[in-house]
C-alpha cells in the first residue's frame, strides 16, 4: 500500500554541491653521514589505467546512504590535477558495506598523488520506531559540512593498470544520537567522509578484499553478438543508475538460464564476478531473477502482515520502471506493499553449503521476518486503493550485520558465534510492531555460523567482546535468527554522537498503523 499520496521534492532540490580537498603533508627524512639510507624514487612516465572501486564501512544506524558524484580529482605532489570522474554518477553505499563495486576506469598520468577532491550531493536515511505512531523513516539530504577524501599516504600511480578503493566511512559521515527526535532534525549532521587507498586485484579473487563482486543486482542493458559480453545497468539508489561492462566464459555458472545465449535485454540478474584490470566484470555466476517482470527492488523487509498477504519493503536499490516512478518520491523509496499470495520464494544461489548447515535453512511466506534482506521482482504498480503489485519472486539475499560476539561453540564443521545486535539494528527495531506473521524469540541476537570457506578479512579477533561485521544469509529458524556467514570484516562501534550538531534540511515521513499493523496514513514534515 502506498504510504500516503503526498509528493516529495526531486533529489536535486535537496542537494548541495560542495568541494573539500584533503591534503597530506609529505615528510622527507634526511640522514647524516655515510650510513644514511637513500630511497630510489619510482620511474614514472606515461599513463596508467586506473579503476576506482566503491565500498563502505558502517554499523547499522543508517539504512541507506546514497550520493551523486559530480567530480572526483587527484592532485600530484607537483600540483598537477587529474580528473577521475567528470560526469554525474550515482552510488548507494549501505548495500556495499564490506563489499565492492566498480565506479569508473580512466587514464591517469603516472605520478605521486598527495590529495583528492570530491564534489557530490547526498542523502542518508535512518529507520526507527516512533512512539505511538509506527515506523518512522527520516531522510536528510543537505550536506552541512564538506565531503573529505583522506589519503593515509601518497598514492603512486604506476604500471599499466591499477585500482583505487574509495571507502565511505558511514559512521563519520552521518552523525546523530538517535534516528527520531522531537523536534525533528535536532542534532543531525552530514559530512561525507571517504578513505582512498591503492587496491590490489587478484586474477582469481575470493572475497571483496582482493577483487570479488558478490550478489550484484543488475538489469541487462544490451547483449553482445556472442552473448558472452554484456552491458549491465546497476542501481545507484534514488539518484538513478550507472552502467558496467561484463563478460562470461566457459567457467561461468548460470542459474535459471541455459547459458550466455539465453540472455536478453531487460532481464534482471544477480551476479558474482571478478573485477578485471580494465574495470569490467568477468562473471563467475549469473542468476536470472525473473524473465517476465519490469521491476526489481532490493532491501530490508519492514513489515509482514499476518492478516492480509502483503509485505512492506524498503527499497534500498531499485531497477526498472521504479527508477522514474513517483513511488520513489525523490530521496527515498516510498514503501510499496506487495501481494505475495502467488509469489515464488527463493534463496539466493550465491551459497552452496546450505545442505550442510547444522539447521534447516528455510525461507517462505510463514517465516519471512522484518529485517531480512530480500530482492523482489514485480510488474506494474496499480494506483487503485493504494500502491499494489503482485510480487513474482521474493528472494532471500545476503546482508551485512554489525554486532558484538558474546560466545561461541563448535557444531560439526561450523563454529556458532552468538552475536549481540545494537538497539538501532533493524531486527530489534522492527520486531515490536503488532500484526506481524512472525515473532522472534530474541531479535537482539543472531547465531552466526562460520565454516572453513568463510572469508575472514577481520584484523580484530573473532572472539567474545569483539565487534565485527558479518555478511551472509539470515534465516528465521522458529523464532531464532541464524546467519550462514560468507565473510567477516572488522566492525564499527557506536561512536559518541554530538547532540549540538547543526541540523540538516530534509524530509521526514511517519508511517502510522492501526493495532493490527495495517497502514492508515502518513504525516510529512519538512524543514
Amino acid at each position: 500500500m502506498r504510504a500516503g499520496s503526498s509528493s516529495a521534492p526531486s533529489p536535486s532540490s535537496h542537494l548541495s554541491l560542495i568541494t573539500v580537498t584533503s591534503l597530506l603533508v609529505i615528510g622527507i627524512a634526511t640522514g647524516c653521514g655515510s650510513n644514511a639510507s637513500t630511497t630510489t624514487p619510482p620511474k614514472l612516465s606515461g599513463n596508467t589505467s586506473v579503476t576506482v572501486l566503491l565500498s563502505s564501512t558502517a554499523n547499522d544506524q543508517v539504512s541507506r546512504f546514497a550520493v551523486e558524484f559530480q567530480t572526483l580529482t587527484l592532485t600530484s605532489q607537483s600540483g598537477n590535477t587529474v580528473t577521475l570522474l567528470s560526469s554525474q554518477q550515482p552510488a548507494e553505499f549501505m548495500h556495499l558495506n564490506g563489499g565492492i563495486e566498480p565506479l569508473t576506469t580512466v587514464t591517469v598520468p603516472q605520478d605521486i598523488y598527495t590529495s583528492a577532491t570530491v564534489t557530490l550531493g547526498a542523502v542518508f536515511v535512518c529507520i526507527a520506531q516512533v512512539p505511538g505512531e509506527g515506523i518512522g523513516i527520516a531522510n536528510y539530504s543537505i550536506v552541512n559540512q564538506g565531503p573529505t577524501v583522506n589519503l593515509a599516504s601518497p598514492i603512486t600511480v604506476t604500471g599499466s593498470s591499477m585500482a583505487l578503493l574509495l571507502d565511505m566511512q558511514v559512521s563519520n559521515s552521518a552523525v546523530f544520537s538517535t534516528c527520531w527526535t522531537t523536534p525533528p532534525f535536532e542534532g543531525f549532521s552530514m559530512s561525507p567522509t571517504f578513505n582512498l587507498t591503492p587496491f590490489a586485484l587478484s586474477t582469481s579473487p575470493t572475497n571483496s578484499g582482493n577483487g570479488k563482486v558478490s550478489g550484484l543486482t543488475a538489469e541487462v542493458a544490451s547483449v553482445g553478438t556472442a552473448g558472452s559480453s554484456l552491458t549491465l545497468t546497476i542501481a545507484g539508489g534514488p539518484f538513478g543508475t550507472r552502467t558496467l561492462s561484463a563478460t562470461s566464459n566457459s567457467a561461468t555458472v548460470f542459474q535459471g538460464l541455459s547459458g550466455a545465449s539465453a540472455l536478453s535485454a531487460g532481464m534482471f540478474l544477480n551476479v558474482d564476478g571478478a573485477i578485471q584490470s580494465d574495470g569490467s566484470l568477468l562473471a563467475t555466476r549469473i542468476a536470472l531473477e525473473d524473465s517476465s517482470v519490469i521491476n526489481d527492488s532490493s532491501g530490508p523487509v519492514l513489515f509482514v502482515d499476518n492478516v492480509v498477504p502483503v509485505v512492506n519493503l524498503y527499497g534500498r536499490t531499485e531497477l526498472g520502471t521504479l527508477i522514474n516512478d513517483g513511488i520513489q518520491s525523490g530521496v527515498y523509496f516510498d514503501i510499496p506493499e506487495f501481494d505475495f499470495s502467488t509469489a515464488a520464494f527463493n534463496i539466493s544461489g550465491q551459497f552452496t553449503n546450505l545442505q550442510s548447515l547444522p539447521f534447516v535453512p528455510s525461507f517462505n511466506v510463514s517465516n519471512m521476518v522484518a529485517g531480512q534482506n530480500v530482492d523482489i521482482t514485480s510488474g506494474n504498480f496499480s494506483l487503485t486503493g493504494g500502491v499494489y503489485t503482485v510480487a513474482n519472486t521474493i528472494t532471500l539475499v545476503p546482508q551485512t550485520m554489525n554486532g558484538t560476539v558474546l560466545a561461541s561453540k563448535t557444531i560439526g564443521n561450523f563454529t556458532d558465534y552468538t552475536v549481540s545486535l545494537a538497539s538501532y539494528d533493524l531486527f530489534p527495531t522492527l520486531a515490536v510492531q503488532q500484526g506481524q506473521t512472525t515473532l522472534l524469540n530474541n531479535p537482539s541476537e543472531v547465531e552466526v555460523y562460520i565454516y572453513n570457506n568463510t572469508q575472514q578479512l577481520n584484523t580484530q579477533a573473532l572472539a567474545p567482546g569483539s565487534t565485527l561485521r558479518f555478511y551472509g544469509l539470515v534465516f528465521n529458524d522458529n523464532g531464532t535468527l541464524r546467519m550462514d556467514c560468507a565473510q567477516v570484516n572488522d566492525g564499527v562501534t557506536a561512536t559518541s554522537q554530538a547532540s549540538s550538531a547543526v541540523a540538516v534540511q530534509g524530509l521526514t515521513r511517519v508511517v502510522r498503523r492501526d493495532a493490527g499493523g495495517r497502514l492508515l496514513q502518513t504525516i510529512t514534515t519538512t524543514k
